[in-house]
């Protein structure tokens, strides 16, 4: 927990349990969303091969994680923790550019 906590620039014990109640509930809400978005689109895994229907449902599900943190983040009062986060993620992704992020 120190390292985490270190290694992310906190100091609270109480500010460490939100970030990490965020991360549990983004990771949910991103997954529940997705699968109905992809029926939506006629992906399902009824109607496709595993190997098509998983790599598509990894491509939706990541832009739909990077902003369901930074809403839930902000509704959390955890806005610039994790907006610097997702930036974090689309550099090493190098996908920065996408956002005018650069390193």
């Amino acid at each position: 927990m120190a390292s985490l906590k270190q290694k992310w620039g906190i100091t609270s014990n109480f500010q460490f349990i939100v970030i990490l109640v965020v991360f549990a509930i983004t990771g949910s809400t991103s997954a529940y969303i997705t699968r109905p978005v992809l029926e939506l689109i006629g992906i399902t895994k009824e109607s496709m091969h595993p190997l098509i229907y998983w790599p598509l449902s990894l491509i939706l599900i990541l832009p739909v994680y990077k902003v369901l943190l930074i809403i839930i983040g902000t509704i959390f009062l955890q806005h610039t923790f994790f907006w610097n986060f997702v930036k974090k993620m689309l550099i090493r992704m190098r996908l920065g550019f996408l956002y005018g992020i650069k390193k």
